[in-house]
Order: structure tokens, then C-alpha cells, then sequence
């Protein structure tokens, strides 16, 4: 019997959907929103309209790994839910989510519908810590990144990718949040400040969710540095 070859390649394109709301000028600056896990862009779209500035442009990209929802979970009836990342290769996860923006942000401008010096790059949970990765291994494509409920990469103090930004960072987290707990982000400003032009932590009473006290300071800091 002939051996058995394992763990073979076929290469393949897949497709990423993204939802898109132009602005109402040309060159405008751009929020690219990114869910958490089960989500989806058209849920994020939602958010995103609720924390961009007047003048926006706004992406809302989904996940490319896709999974059937239980109709009894929070949300309403069977339906799709996506994530950003699994335990099986994760680094072909990450290399699809850096490839997804850097096409999406390049015809983008390419079109004159976004300036690229006024790119913000916003996540929820689980593509949190895939934002900051994206930011510091491309540090010059952002002005600004958001954090929301998430965390840093895990190797964050070992992956050599990583450099200095002069992007600036707001991450926001829950006093309740059951995953990301305060001890767990309590360093989280200090470590993000080695690589950031700065950073601003902000702590909420809320649990793992986005509330109204969120959408208002994020509005606000958008609005702040894309005036700059």
C-alpha cells in the first residue's frame, strides 16, 4: 500500500462582503467598522452609522468564516453568523483579514472616495486584537484605531511585525465584561502605548456590548482627529 500524503494544498479565492455608505463629498475621510464574533457586516453597519462623524464615509466588512446561528440565541430566527478567526491555521486568517482592508482601502481611494491620510479602523471583540495587528504591521495606512471590548494580539511583546504607528488608539472596555474582564485589559493602555502616537482607555459600566455612552465618545474622537 502506497503511503498516504497528508495535509496537501489547493489553492482557492473566496469571496468578502463588504457594505459601503459614500460620503457626500469626494475624498472623505473613512471608518472601516468590523464586527465581533456571530455578527455581521449589515449588524456593524448599524453601529457604525451610530458613531461616525457627518461627512463619513463608512465600510462595514464581514467575516470570512461563516456558521449557522441557533434560532433560540439572542437576534431572532436562524440565521448566518461570521468570525474573523478559528484555531485551525489562524495565521491564514489573519493574512486573509490584512489582505480584505488593504484591497479594500486601495480602491477605495482609487475612486476618490476616501482620503488616505483620514483612514479609522474600528473593531469589536474579536476583531480587535486582528485591528491592532493589521495597524502596527502597517503603520503608516491609519489615522486612528478603535477598540472596542477586545483584546491586544497575543503575541504582541514577541511578533518582530510589528512598529511604531503614528496612528492614535481609543480603546473602550466594560467594567462587566465577562470576556474581557478589568484585570485582563487593565494593562492594555500602557502596552499599546509603546507602539501608538498615543492612546486613550476608557472604562464603561457595561457588559460585552457596545452602549450609548460608547457611540457618543467614539463620534467624538473621530470627529477630533480626522479635523486634524
Amino acid at each position: 500500500m502506497s503511503e498516504t500524503k497528508l495535509d496537501n494544498i489547493l489553492k482557492a479565492e473566496i469571496n468578502l462582503y463588504y457594505d459601503f455608505q459614500p460620503a457626500e463629498t469626494p475624498a472623505a475621510p473613512l471608518l472601516i467598522a468590523l464586527h465581533g464574533y456571530g455578527a455581521s457586516k449589515r449588524q456593524m453597519m448599524r453601529e457604525a452609522r451610530l458613531m461616525a462623524p457627518e461627512g463619513f464615509a463608512i465600510a462595514a466588512l464581514q467575516g470570512p468564516h461563516q456558521h449557522l446561528r441557533d434560532p433560540k440565541e439572542e437576534g431572532g430566527p436562524l440565521r448566518f453568523g461570521f468570525g474573523w478567526l478559528t484555531n485551525f491555521q489562524p495565521e491564514e486568517s489573519i493574512a486573509i483579514h490584512h489582505k480584505a482592508l488593504l484591497d479594500l482601502m486601495d480602491y477605495l481611494v482609487n475612486e476618490d472616495a476616501v482620503d488616505p491620510t483620514r483612514v479609522f479602523l474600528l473593531g469589536f471583540s474579536q476583531s480587535c486584537a486582528l485591528n491592532y495587528r493589521f495597524a502596527f504591521t502597517y503603520p503608516d495606512l491609519l489615522r486612528g484605531v478603535v477598540g472596542m471590548c477586545g483584546g491586544i494580539p497575543g503575541d504582541w511583546t514577541t511578533n518582530e511585525m510589528y512598529r511604531l504607528t503614528a496612528a492614535d488608539v481609543f480603546h473602550l472596555a466594560g467594567t462587566r465584561d465577562e470576556f474581557y474582564t478589568p484585570e485582563r485589559v487593565r494593562d492594555y493602555e500602557q502596552q499599546l502605548g509603546t507602539r501608538a502616537a498615543s492612546v486613550e482607555f476608557k472604562s464603561y459600566d457595561a457588559a460585552h456590548e457596545i452602549i450609548q455612552d460608547m457611540r457618543v465618545d467614539v463620534m467624538t474622537w473621530l470627529s477630533d482627529r480626522s479635523n486634524k
